[in-house]
């Protein structure tokens, strides 16, 4: 009679749980709330504004290397009032009134191509990175979201776990105080209780984890997504 009454309670337990645990979370997925978590964060994510600003900057040097071309020229000039002798024994080649003079750095001449070449290819670098990470960031936020979902699934199952063994407990205390099971099979319900309570705990506090993680990444609130 014993070991019936605790087959009939386990019995009851894992169909309970079972049946629950047997439900798919891919119909709770929606795909117009992940895509705008993705829109989101890829809106107020700091990271993505950092490799924006990287992009820029890239830009911008591939802009200066090809003016910086005008630093390789020096511009000079030299006046010499036409009241003065054109005879100059120390330069000869002194002549009177303005004379200009231009110098070209050969040695950096020779280096500004590479330097541009170069600024151009960190330009690049910095477009493939701002990109890949926004592909990363969009990855992210699905297993976030995903993670989310089935947390709050999760909590579902053990709330009608919860529910189912405690509708098990109250009837297996009808029936000791009756006489008609035993205390151990009595204390078995009240453990499978608590077990239960326990899991719908802890669930609930990775469901705030997974809340938590989806906010931190898409940068605000989920109630206040609209």
């Amino acid at each position: 009679m014993k070991t019936l009454f605790k087959i009939t309670l386990a019995s009851l337990i894992f169909t309970s749980i079972g049946s629950y645990a047997q439900e798919s979370i891919i119909g709770e997925v929606k795909s117009s709330d992940l895509d705008k978590y993705i829109q989101l964060a890829l809106e107020n994510y700091p990271k993505v504004k950092v490799m924006d600003e990287s992009v820029k900057k890239a830009k911008t040097d591939v802009s200066s290397s090809a003016i910086s071309y005008l630093d390789l020229f020096n511009a000079s000039y030299f006046y010499r009032p036409q009241s003065k002798t054109v005879l100059d024994p120390v330069n000869p080649y002194n002549v009177n009134g303005f004379q200009f003079s231009v110098n070209l750095n050969l040695g950096n001449f020779l280096q500004k191509p590479y330097a541009a070449k170069k600024a151009k290819s960190d330009y690049k670098i910095a477009q493939l990175q701002a990109q890949d990470f926004r592909l990363t960031l969009a990855t992210e936020v699905k297993k976030r979201y995903y993670a989310y979902i089935q947390q709050l699934n999760q909590l579902k199952i053990y709330t009608q776990s919860v529910q189912d063994n405690k509708n098990v407990a109250d009837n297996m205390k009808y029936k000791f105080e009756k006489g008609e099971v035993p205390l151990d099979t009595y204390n078995q319900s009240r453990i499978n209780l608590t077990s239960a309570s326990t899991e719908k705990i802890q669930t609930e506090v990775a469901l705030l984890n997974a809340k938590d993680a989806l906010e931190e990444i898409i940068g605000m609130k989920l109630s206040d997504v609209k």
